[in-house]
């Protein structure tokens, strides 16, 4: 979050980029140097933007739109930087002489800004709008209007980004302020990137993995990703706040349509929402392989369930994760060259204290799909400092490494 770019939106879902490139200009120094990385949940944009820095080829791919647009727009870090400077300069001098109206916006945007914070705000974006010519100027200065909202909003923040508009923080800051203050961060970043190379060589695919026609069989040398974990995180829920703002949802109910549809099923509420039936999930080919264990954790699952007040659709989300997982791994061995390597960036759960082992599954499903061998890096355990953590199953995080 303090690298250049990188920090230009926050977004909690990611790893270390100083990792990722890292492990790329050791596999860049090799005689077989990498032609092509790929990220196939590629977020806000960490593998790609290491990939920049080490001077290889990478392509992303992500199935949240909005992610995608804030990946999209932090790869146009070549953009000239006078471009950019002076369409900024040119929609906050707009927003600075243009009326306070009352806007429409939903319920969440008014609950968490005062009333002149959202006004100062609500003439950016009006100013914003009234520039926009599809520029990747306006595009980066898009995501300068995007960055500043949580900073300027007195709503507290839970873990994982769930804005939180009961809660109130102590520092909220003025928005044109702000405003100047990112754009002279972004400015600062992209002179940095800038003075290694003059172009990215990064592409970004709006698009799902499982299933991603826009890769060529046969061409990838490495993968490096973060999967969604099967911890109940949704992402969807994790933008509605920039979202709102910006038109894109109304309420929480429209997250599924906008978002959620599109996503690996690694949360209850999309589970429930698709209304899943368990047993037709573990009759599908994809899982047969861990089909007994898998249907051991989600029957006992369905039954922890009716034992807790919210009755979360754990069993049926875990059972489709593995089987969305599966189509991931299926369709990287299209794409994977022969003797790939890949690096999967993974956390196991245990959802009402059931444990799935989610290294060994996932690494079972990969062998499944054609994979020659996996091994599992333990790089620290998870769940012993969350203060209102429900159980006390040791959970761990790690790498998972698969070769060719």
């Amino acid at each position: 979050m303090q690298l250049p770019v990188h920090r230009w939106f926050r977004y909690s879902a990611g790893f270390s980029a100083e990792w990722v490139q890292r492990l790329l200009t050791e596999l860049n120094a090799d005689d077989q140097a990498p032609s092509l990385v790929l990220d196939p949940f590629v977020g806000s944009g960490t593998t790609l933007l290491a990939a920049d820095r080490v001077g290889i080829p990478g392509v992303g791919v992500e199935a949240h739109p909005f992610v995608a647009r804030i990946a999209r727009a932090k790869l146009l870090w070549e953009t000239p930087i006078s471009e950019f400077v002076e369409r900024a300069n040119s929609v906050l001098h707009r927003a600075q002489s243009m009326a306070s109206i009352d806007s429409q916006y939903p319920e969440i945007i008014h609950k968490c800004f005062t009333k002149d914070i959202l006004s100062r705000l609500d003439r950016l974006r009006r100013a914003w709008i009234k520039e926009n010519d599809n520029s990747n100027a306006s595009e980066l200065t898009w995501l300068a209007v995007t960055a500043i909202l949580r900073p300027t909003s007195s709503a507290g923040t839970a873990q994982w980004q769930y804005i939180l508009p009961n809660k109130t923080k102590k520092v909220v800051e003025e928005p044109f302020q702000a405003f100047r203050s990112q754009v002279y961060m972004m400015r600062s970043d992209m002179r940095a990137f800038q003075s290694r190379t003059t172009e990215t060589l990064a592409t970004l695919i709006e698009g799902d993995a499982r299933n991603c026609p826009e890769l060529e069989e046969n061409s990838v040398d490495v993968v490096i990703t973060s999967p969604p974990y099967t911890n109940n995180y949704d992402y969807a829920d994790a933008t509605r706040f920039e979202m709102s703002f910006w038109g894109e949802v109304q309420s929480w109910a429209d997250l599924h349509k906008a978002v959620r549809q599109y996503l690996i099923r690694s949360c209850s509420q999309h589970a429930a929402k698709e209304k899943l039936v368990l047993e037709e999930v573990l009759e599908d080919e994809v899982v047969v392989s861990i089909r007994p264990e898998l249907s051991e954790v989600c029957h006992q699952l369905a039954e922890e369930r009716l034992l807790h007040g919210g009755r979360k659709h754990y069993h049926t989300m875990v059972a489709a994760y593995f089987a969305d997982m599966s189509r991931i791994w299926r369709e990287l061995r299209r794409v994977c060259k022969p003797q790939a390597k890949l690096c999967f960036v993974i956390g196991d759960s245990a959802p009402y204290g059931v444990y799935v082992p989610v290294d060994k599954w996932l690494g079972q499903l990969a062998i499944d799909a054609g994979f020659k061998s996996y091994s599992f890096e333990k790089l620290r355990d998870r769940n012993v400092k969350w203060k209102n953590r429900k159980h006390r199953v040791p959970l761990q995080e790690g790498r998972l490494w698969v070769n060719g």
